[in-house]
């Protein structure tokens, strides 16, 4: 089984070089897409082992991701797994997210932070918005509330199931939008979902989203809605 994952990266040198040389220690190959950068992000991923590709101005995550992914399938990848380049994703939990796919008991595989496993120096102002989001996207998205982690980018998928999930989501919204194509898919009774831990830091934090930011999700997923 031939394993690909995918990183969508921004401005993220000094920590880049580290999350693919971990991954490369699970992996076949790694993707890492440098979303316009400019401060060396892509230049670091590759010496460290990465296949690199870029945009040549900043697009934003979902679609630095949606990148990754279609160069991974056209590598002939069977399985996509989805990583944070901010080293926030615990590089022991990929075993774990590939164990239903190795067994046969899923096609795609996604990481919670709230099934058992702390996420380490997770704020309770950060805590509190995540269960705010995973209750907007079960009550007005439609998405299944058997899906416990609406936000998290962590992530495998088997080659099939990431051809059929067609996300078209560039920003934010794209952790919000997978679910809610899985929720809604013949993917849904093959998908599982297994703790990961998440390590939180005052950098990783002061680039990550703030409360104000699920206004924006909300809005992309409601205008995005309309071109269903």
């Amino acid at each position: 089984m031939r394993v690909a994952a995918v990183i969508p990266a921004y401005k993220e040198k000094g920590r880049i070089g580290d999350v693919v040389r971990a991954m490369l220690q699970r992996a076949d190959r790694v993707f890492v897409v440098d979303d316009g950068s400019g401060d060396g992000t892509g230049a670091e991923a590759r010496v460290a082992g990465a296949e690199v590709l870029t945009h040549a101005l900043n697009r934003g995550q979902g679609a630095a991701l949606r990148t990754g992914v279609d160069a991974a399938l056209e590598d002939g990848a069977d399985v996509i797994v989805h990583v944070d380049a901010d080293g926030q994703h615990d590089p022991d939990a990929v075993p774990a997210l590939l164990a239903p796919i190795r067994a046969g008991d899923a096609d795609i595989v996604l990481g919670s932070r709230f099934m058992g496993v702390n996420a380490e120096g997770m704020p309770a102002s950060r805590r509190a918005l995540l269960w705010a989001a995973r209750q907007f996207s079960s009550g007005v998205l439609g998405i299944t509330r058997t899906l416990t982690d609406p936000t998290n980018g962590m992530r495998a998928m088997t080659a099939a199931a990431a051809r059929d999930i067609d996300f078209r989501q560039d920003r934010m919204a794209h952790c919000t939008e997978i679910l809610r194509l899985i929720s809604h898919s013949r993917w849904l009774a093959r998908t599982r979902e297994v703790p990961v831990k998440v390590r939180y830091t005052a950098d990783t934090l002061a680039k990550g989203q703030k409360a104000g930011d699920a206004f924006k999700v909300v809005w992309q997923m409601v205008i995005g809605s309309f071109n269903d």
